[in-house]
């Protein structure tokens, strides 16, 4: 194959359409917006959300609760989880991830101490509870908290 021989895949590019350039090019005169109303005018249409008046769904369904936009998500790993993981003797995130002990980080890991541990490892984690501290330095391993 050569450099000119490459072509992007068939209907993976599609031409621009270009309105207003004629009746000749099917999109003259009125460019496709058809006559009048709300939707043919410049910076027409409705905004996302409007039912014509109709009271919106997002306002029909009842609200409940508080979402806080400042909380954070950490995968749970177990010392369990830990002791699976082979040929590794410091466990980070991503070496969580590369070994399939966990399937994403959000926004980070926490190891929990349900289980036993009898590895020597070197753990990164964004938070580490006590008694999984305390039973990775008992296994003779070091905790560091990212």
């Amino acid at each position: 194959m050569k450099l000119d021989e490459l072509r992007p895949a068939p209907g993976s590019k599609q031409t621009r359409k270009r309105v207003g350039r004629g009746i000749g090019s099917g999109l003259g005169k009125t460019s496709g917006k058809g006559h009048k109303g709300q939707k043919a005018r410049s910076g027409g249409g409705v905004r996302p959300g409007f039912e014509g008046g109709q009271m919106p769904l997002f306002r029909r369904i009842p609200k409940r609760g508080f979402n806080n936009r400042g909380s954070k998500v950490y995968t749970e790993v177990t010392l369990d989880m830990l002791e699976k993981v082979e040929g590794v003797k410091e466990i980070t995130a991503e070496t969580l991830l590369e070994a399939g002990v966990i399937k994403k980080v959000n926004d980070g890991i926490v190891i929990l101490g349900n289980g036993t541990l009898t590895k020597k490892l070197n753990v990164k984690a964004a938070r580490v509870t006590k008694t999984a501290e305390e039973k990775i330095k008992a296994a003779g391993g070091k905790v560091e908290v990212v």
